[in-house]
Parts: C-alpha cells; sequence; structure tokens
C-alpha cells in the first residue's frame, strides 16, 4: 500500500493526504520523500508547470542532464469541483541509458525498453497536492496515452490510459476516491500487430444496467495490417469497430471494480 504525503504543506493537509492509499493497483509505486532547497518553500504555491516539474523530479530523481517527457492534463476529478489534473511522465532516454549499462542491451531494445519508465502523478486541485508517482509498466518507446471521460458519474471525469506493452496496447480506467486515484478496470485495446493473429476492441460506455455507473462494452474489432518497415512496437494501428459485442462489463460497487456480464 501506498501513503499519500508530500511536504511542507498545512497540518490538517498532511494528515489527510498521508492517510490515503491506493489499494488496487497491482503495480504500485514506493513513497519517495519530498525534498527542498529550501525547507521553508511551499511548492503548491508556485504555477502548476513548475510544481509538477519540481515534484517530478524530486520523486523519481531526475538529474538536470536527463531529457524527459512531461504533459500535464486538466479535468474536474473528483466531485469537489475543483480543477485537477494528471501529469504525465516518460523516460525514454533513462531508460535506453540503463539497457546501456546492462550485460545485454540488445534483448532490451528487443523487449522494447519494457520497465518502470512511464509514470502518472495526481494533483489535486482541491487539497493543492501532487501524489507520488503512479508506475505503469510499459515500453518506454511508447508515452502513456491519457484521455478524461465520464464514466463513474458525469460531474466529474475518470481517467483512461492507453500503454504499450511491445506490439499490444492496453487500457487502464481509474477512478478518483478519498483523493486517490483507484484502478477499477484494465484490457487491451490490440494485439498481434504485425502477426497473423490479432485482435482488437473499440470501448464505448453506456448507461448502467446496475448503478450510476456507467457500462463498459467492447465491439470486437479489426486491426490494421502493419505497413511494411513499421515498428511493431511503436506504430500506432487503425481500429475499425464492428457491430458485434464481445464482451459487457458493469461496476460492482462490493468490489470496487468491473465485472464481466455473462451471456451476453
Amino acid at each position: 500500500m501506498i501513503e499519500l504525503y508530500l511536504c511542507e504543506m498545512k497540518a490538517i493537509s498532511i494528515l489527510l493526504f498521508m492517510a490515503l492509499v491506493l489499494t488496487s493497483c497491482e503495480d504500485k509505486a514506493k513513497d519517495v520523500e519530498v525534498f527542498n532547497e529550501n525547507p521553508q518553500e511551499d511548492l503548491s504555491k508556485l504555477p502548476l508547470n513548475e510544481y509538477a516539474k519540481r515534484h517530478v523530479e524530486s520523486s523519481l530523481s531526475i538529474l538536470g542532464t536527463e531529457k524527459y517527457g512531461l504533459e500535464i492534463i486538466k479535468g474536474k476529478l473528483d466531485a469537489d469541483g475543483k480543477a485537477d489534473a494528471i501529469i504525465v511522465v516518460n523516460r525514454k532516454q533513462f531508460a535506453m541509458d540503463e539497457a546501456m549499462k546492462s550485460e545485454n542491451p540488445a534483448k532490451s531494445a528487443e523487449m522494447a525498453f519494457m520497465g518502470n519508465y512511464n509514470y502518472i502523478f495526481y494533483y489535486d486541485g482541491g487539497l493543492k497536492l501532487i501524489s507520488p508517482p503512479i508506475a505503469i509498466p510499459s515500453s518506454a518507446l511508447v508515452p502513456l496515452k491519457v484521455t478524461l471521460a465520464s464514466i463513474s458519474a458525469e460531474s466529474y471525469q475518470d481517467i483512461l490510459i492507453d500503454y504499450r506493452i511491445r506490439n499490444a496496447n492496453f487500457r487502464d480506467v481509474f477512478t478518483v476516491s478519498n483523493h486517490t486515484p483507484r484502478k477499477v478496470f484494465e484490457w487491451k485495446t490490440f494485439d498481434g500487430l504485425g502477426t497473423d493473429k490479432t485482435e482488437a476492441y473499440t470501448f464505448e460506455y453506456t448507461a448502467g444496467k446496475y448503478g450510476p455507473e456507467k457500462d463498459i462494452i467492447l465491439y470486437e474489432s479489426t486491426l490494421e495490417k502493419l505497413p511494411a518497415n513499421a515498428d511493431k512496437n511503436t506504430y500506432e494501428p487503425k481500429v475499425t469497430k464492428t457491430s458485434k459485442v464481445a464482451f459487457h462489463f458493469f461496476y460492482i460497487p462490493q468490489e470496487q471494480k468491473y465485472g464481466m456480464l455473462k451471456n451476453n
């Protein structure tokens, strides 16, 4: 479990944010203590882009010489009405540098530099705090693709994260509960790119049959053939939806995740 905490915050915010935990991520990031050059400095008062940059570099021990990707995606991610954000980080250069130091760099390249090189951070607009890193194990060659959609409720948005594992793409759905991103669903969007055996799905979110949370329906889809000379580990193929429903999922409140609707 992960205790969310940050330095230099008001006492009541410290107690609240440290009490939060991530319970649904299989691959949980370890707590990372945040240090400021000036212990009296309150980073939360900085503009979000600067606050995010300094928090990310401190949390991940990123050196000034490292080139990395950082994207901020804003939205209302919980019911408090405040503007929140997801901070997306990609460390492709770091992954390649680490591979060069390994005993078998070629193998790392063959595996598309898989590992903990893609991260998200959650910025809580109500508390004005940024969480510790949440690692999304995936290929460092392809940054996470994060989109927002209203699935749990119409009044706020949930977090959809697409990531690559070699020639397959997966999607995780996170919802924010008690100031904490919690994974409630995961499935592949396509697999087998560049092979004779492929599968692909188109996601749709419809009115829930058993509660306010939307159902997730996966339609069978066709996958574009890999073009000549294209890299199967990085190419983003076109997915074309068919009319056939492959899977139907609904939210189970007791388990706080999605389950499959049988005999559909």
